[in-house]
């Protein structure tokens, strides 16, 4: 059977994890590293068994019923419309959950729901006062047919660069001539004024430099300005790093209940930026580099701040590497490399697309059809998942309890309820919702934890996401947590 050329890059973003070993993936000319990475992270952290077996494992492949919480700041919105919209975001077009685990006559939380719930969202309606309602979270009950994919395909965003790249190839005669010769440019200058840490991270993971974290960090500070997804995969590896070596009572209490401390990360996060709440960009994740062992301290006392930053240099090289050089290219001699777009290409086509992916949001015109693009990328992995009978993907990056609902799937057997905290933790369904899950991205402007406009001056200005005051033809936001 032929597949559209998008089939197999959608394929090989997904990481596919099994009980047995390593998750399999796409081809990977990175194949003996990535073996070896996959033992120390498995067997050589306190918390490495997490990665193969965890309750949101044992969610998706056991039952035939799903109990998941979704939060909202929306829902007198989201009722007068009678519809819940996917986001964008780490999860691509799915609705943003966490996985619920029945408790009584009512049901326990996640960690990671638990946080948002309590604590995140609560954080940004403080922020923006009376421009928002209060979370409410909502239990979302899906039947999976006896035809859903049973095994365990995880979305991992950090491997979207190249089909980032194609999206915006199809479509970038939306721009002008000029505009497409001045964002090309602006690449290019992005990636050459980026060589130093380029070459260093090639240096230390493939030709062993030993090089003093220190140095590592502050050349990683420098570049991420110019190189945004350097801030999400430096996140990724810290909150990677702080889930696995953890080993506080509070992180052992929840590995025996097969979850990972996303409140670890978490707290790190807004430690170091209390602003982020409501305003989650990563590309601003720039811990100071003298700063980090004291942050680490702060969040987790348990943890070497010496050993931390060994790893973070170590992993952070890897990921460079993999997730945003072309398979197979070299990573040397950038003093030999031509720079134009098309050379480029040939030797960092992901980065290249990630650059473009957050370039976009704020490039002349393109703003006006960022939506499209996100669209465009939510309708090819709807293709995907329904080709594999997925109905609940979930953030394979690492299975920390991100889990979406894949609103493009057929006869899609869902009941949605308003729910109340009974207690810590846990959570009580009060009120059943006539609500229909709808194939259509929410603009990012409107959702609450991937939100860069919504500010008291600009939603009073704009009246994004005041009841009442939407911008002509917009729908209303499904006001859920997307990272």
């Amino acid at each position: 059977m032929d597949f559209p050329d998008f089939y197999h890059e959608w394929a090989d973003a997904h990481v596919f994890f099994h009980p047995l070993g390593q998750p399999r993936t796409g081809e990977d000319p990175l194949a003996e590293q990535t073996a070896q990475w996959w033992q120390r992270l498995v067997h050589e952290t306190p918390n490495g068994e997490l990665l193969v077996r965890n309750s949101l494992f044992d969610a998706l492949t056991r039952g035939t019923r799903l109990h998941l919480l979704h939060v909202t700041h929306a829902l007198e919105q989201i009722n007068e419309h009678g519809v819940l919209y996917p986001s964008g975001g780490c999860l691509v077009g799915s609705v943003y959950c966490s996985p619920l685990t029945s408790e009584g006559d009512g049901y326990r939380m996640h960690n990671l729901g638990e946080y948002v719930l309590t604590k995140e969202a609560p954080a940004f309606v403080k922020k923006i006062g009376n421009l928002a309602g209060p979370p409410t979270p909502l239990i979302v009950e899906i039947n999976l047919p006896p035809d859903a994919y049973r095994g365990l395909a995880g979305i991992d965003y950090l491997r979207l660069g190249e089909i980032h790249l194609q999206i915006f190839l199809h479509l970038e005669y939306l721009l002008s001539k000029a505009e497409r010769h001045r964002l090309r440019e602006t690449i290019v200058s992005r990636v050459k004024n980026s060589t130093a840490f380029l070459a260093l991270s090639t240096a230390i993971s493939h030709d062993q430099a030993d090089v003093p974290a220190e140095t590592f960090l502050r050349v990683l500070d420098e570049t991420i300005g110019r190189l945004p997804i350097l801030g999400y995969l430096y996140f990724e590896t810290l909150a990677e790093y702080l889930m696995l070596h953890s080993t506080t009572e509070r992180t052992q209490r929840l590995k025996d209940a097969g979850e990972m401390n996303n409140w670890l990360y978490k707290e790190m996060l807004f430690a170091a930026f209390p602003g982020m709440a409501g305003r989650f960009d990563l590309t601003k994740f720039r811990p100071s580099p003298k700063g980090l062992a004291c942050l680490l301290r702060q969040v987790d006392d348990t943890l070497d701040p010496d050993h931390a930053m060994r790893y973070l240099v170590e992993r952070l090289c890897f990921l460079v590497h993999a997730r945003l050089f072309s398979p197979y290219a070299s990573p040397d001699d950038w003093h030999r490399t031509r720079w134009e777009f098309d050379e480029l290409r040939k030797r960092v086509a992901p980065l290249i697309g990630h650059l473009i992916h957050r370039e976009l949001r704020t490039f002349g015109r393109y703003p006006d059809f960022y939506f499209y693009f996100d669209q465009y990328k939510a309708l090819q992995a709807w293709n995907y998942w329904n080709h594999m009978d997925i109905v609940t993907p979930f953030n394979g990056t690492i299975p920390k309890g991100e889990v979406g609902i894949n609103p493009a799937y057929p006869n899609l057997d869902y009941r949605i309820f308003r729910a109340e905290l009974t207690g810590p933790g846990v959570l009580r369904p009060v009120e059943p919702l006539d609500l229909t899950i709808a194939p259509r991205l929410v603009d990012i402007k409107y959702t609450l934890m991937r939100n860069n406009r919504w500010n008291p001056e600009s939603a009073m200005n704009h009246g994004a996401g005041i009841p009442g005051q939407r911008p002509a033809g917009e729908r209303p936001a499904s006001a859920g947590l997307d990272s």
